[in-house]
C-alpha cells in the first residue's frame, strides 16, 4: 500500500465515527450537484471516494430503482460509517482505489466525486481512471458542499496558487486526462465542475 493511501486512511479514519454530524446540513448541496449530473432511470453511477455515503440516496433517487449505484471509498471506517447510517440500501459499497478501480472499461455512464480531487495522490492519472470506467459522453462531477474560499476559511488557511480546483488549473487537468469541462462553479455555498468524457 501507497504512502499516499496510507496517509489518506488515517485522515479518514480518525474523522469517520462524527464525520456525519460535523457537517449536518451538506444533504441539500448534494442533492442539487446529483441533480446537475443529469441522470436518468437505470443509469449506472460511480460515487468515488465516497465516504460516508451522504449522495448514495440522492443518486439513488435520480437513477430509480432500475439503475446501478456503487460507492467506493479507500478507507475502512467511512464505509462501516456508511453502513451504520444505513445508506449500504440505496447502493453497493466497495473498497477500492480510485488509482486502480476493479470496473470493467465504460462500466459507468456518470462519476460523482465529492471533496475528493484535493487527496488524489497522481490528479491526471487518478482523472484517466475515472474517464476509462465511464462510457464516453459520460459525465463526471467534481464537487464539494462548500467553495474553495470557505472551506479554506474553516480549515484556517489561505487558497493557494497551486490549488487544483482553481478553474485555471482545473480545466487543463480534466482537458489533459481526456474529459471537457462543461460547467464550474466556485462559490461560498459549493464548489461543483461537471465535465464529459471525450472520445
Amino acid at each position: 500500500m501507497s504512502d499516499d493511501i496510507t496517509h489518506v486512511q488515517e485522515f479518514f479514519t480518525a474523522r469517520a465515527a462524527d464525520w456525519d454530524s460535523r457537517f449536518p446540513d451538506d444533504g441539500p448541496a448534494y442533492a442539487a450537484a446529483v441533480a446537475e449530473l443529469g441522470l436518468g432511470d437505470g443509469d449506472r453511477v460511480l460515487d468515488a471516494g465516497c465516504g460516508t455515503g451522504r449522495a448514495l440516496p440522492p443518486l439513488r433517487a435520480a437513477v430509480g430503482v432500475s439503475g446501478v449505484v456503487v460507492g467506493a471509498d479507500v478507507t475502512p471506517a467511512m464505509l462501516e460509517a456508511a453502513v451504520r447510517a444505513g445508506r449500504d440500501r440505496e447502493g453497493r459499497l466497495l473498497l477500492a482505489d480510485v488509482s486502480a478501480l476493479p470496473f470493467r472499461t465504460q462500466s459507468f455512464d456518470a462519476v460523482f466525486a465529492a471533496g475528493l480531487v484535493a487527496h488524489l495522490p497522481r490528479p491526471a492519472e487518478n482523472l484517466r481512471e475515472l474517464r476509462r470506467v465511464v462510457r464516453p459522453g459520460g459525465m463526471l462531477a467534481l464537487f464539494h458542499p462548500i467553495g474553495r474560499a470557505a472551506l479554506a476559511a474553516r480549515q484556517g488557511r489561505r487558497i493557494t496558487p497551486d490549488d487544483l480546483r482553481a478553474e485555471d488549473r482545473l480545466r487543463p487537468l480534466l482537458a489533459g486526462s481526456g474529459w471537457r469541462m462543461t460547467s464550474y462553479v466556485d462559490e461560498d455555498a459549493r464548489f461543483l465542475a461537471l465535465a464529459v468524457r471525450e472520445g
